[in-house]
């Protein structure tokens, strides 16, 4: 029989770089240095190499995946749950999560232990799941009591520059090329054919009546 193993799965965001406090409590829990696995990634999806690796090609069943708490393991709660079953009921394995003690399906592999794990993982899914139904309605409610006041969003226009008429002018009658415009404004070629466009369009405009 295999010698079962216990491995320790840290997850930071490229931005935190504060993964110290995960590894200490998972050196504090007996988890091996060799036996860490550590993505520095989003967690919106399990889409991870090191995690991947872990879960699909080195946890055998009756090992011991400790995390310190769940959002380490991933944000997307639906997919927790996937993962979570994939884990413990596939794989034959154990979750354990230090900040959570309910999340530890190793003391009890009996259906008791299993099906209490299951249950707070599911109500930690659905606590979670309404916290950002709740975000989305305050994001949606102050965004229109901002626009009743009067406040726009999305991108402001610019105007068309005052000389670009008359360099746009020259240019169409082939008396500059738009290298000579990008050199004397000083303009990016992808900068001179937005203003071509933009000043075209408020062109047609102005000869329609500003008609659509």
């Amino acid at each position: 029989m295999d010698q079962q193993i216990c491995y320790g799965y840290i997850r930071v965001s490229t931005k935190e770089q504060n993964e110290h406090r995960q590894l200490l409590a998972l050196k504090e829990y007996g988890v091996s240095p060799e036996h860490i696995y550590m993505d520095k990634q989003s967690g919106k999806n399990f889409d991870r190499p090191k995690y991947q690796l872990l879960v699909h090609s080195l946890l055998k069943p009756g090992d011991l995946l400790v995390v310190k708490s769940i959002d380490r393991l991933g944000r997307n709660y639906a997919e927790i749950l996937d993962e979570w079953r994939f884990i413990t009921k596939t794989l034959n394995a154990d979750i354990k999560i230090l900040d959570m003690p309910l999340l530890d399906t190793s003391p009890r592999r009996d259906l008791v232990g299993t099906l209490i794990s299951d249950i707070v993982l599911q109500l930690l899914s659905f606590v979670a799941e309404n916290e950002r139904e709740m975000i989305r309605k305050r994001q949606a409610e102050g965004i229109a009591a901002a626009r009743a006041r009067g406040v726009q969003f999305g991108h402001r226009r610019e105007p068309v520059p005052a000389y670009f008429p008359a360099v746009y002018s020259r240019w169409k009658n082939g008396e500059l090329n738009y290298r000579d415009c990008l050199k004397a404004y000083g303009l990016s070629k992808s900068a001179f054919y937005r203003l071509v466009k933009k000043y075209e369009q408020e062109d047609a405009g102005a000869d329609t009546g500003g008609m659509h």
